[in-house]
């Protein structure tokens, strides 16, 4: 069976790529699991950047087919903010519930209309022989003014979906999957690698 290292030690999003990802025949592994520990500097000015040098940085550790996701939330009102720095976001180690706390304070009289943002995932593989594929989707939303779920991470509590009538964290997760960026560029990704696997 292939092997696919997937670039991230986030054990939230490693079951979301397993679920999206198993009608694949390919044991996928994180990092970790592959024993893969190197330092990334995630210094690009796009999304698709940095999942490219995530997925570069792993493919030097493993013959395999790497997979490196980046992925953040853009807010309209606030220039796109936190964008590309979603993670790092007043520091790595502040909670989501305070980063999340922070945005909804920043909107506060934005009205409904105002509040539109999106997810953006970009995916990047490194096969084998050295060729690269990168994908991007997104899921549009607005902002809420209360935290909202318990189903979903990072900022899916406070993102809200109108056709759902709730946030992204109140979703199933098989709701989520089936509309999320990440499960929306997953699947395109799935369909790129369908003839490498």
């Amino acid at each position: 069976m292939k092997k696919l290292v997937f670039a991230t030690g986030n054990k939230d999003k490693m079951r979301e790529i397993r679920e999206i990802m198993a009608d694949c025949a390919v044991e996928i592994l994180s990092m970790k699991e592959a024993g893969i520990v190197t330092d990334i500097v995630e210094d690009g000015k796009t999304f698709e950047e940095n999942a490219l040098i995530k997925a570069r940085a792993v493919a030097e550790h493993t013959d395999g087919i790497v997979l490196a996701d980046d992925s953040g939330l853009e807010i309209d009102a606030l220039n796109k903010e936190p964008g590309v720095y979603s993670a790092r976001y007043m520091g790595e180690d502040t909670s989501y519930s305070i980063k999340n706390r922070n945005l909804i304070d920043r909107l506060e009289g934005v009205p409904k209309e105002k509040r539109t943002a999106r997810f953006v995932c970009a995916i990047a593989a490194v096969l084998p022989d050295g060729q690269e594929l990168v994908t991007r989707q997104t899921m549009e939303g607005y902002i809420g003014w209360e935290p909202e779920g318990e189903n979903g991470f990072g900022y899916d509590p406070i993102f809200y979906l109108d056709e759902f009538g709730c946030s992204s964290a109140a979703l199933s997760r098989e709701q989520k999957n089936a509309i999320s960026h990440r499960g929306k560029a997953l699947r395109a990704m799935k369909e790129l690698l369908k003839k490498y696997l």
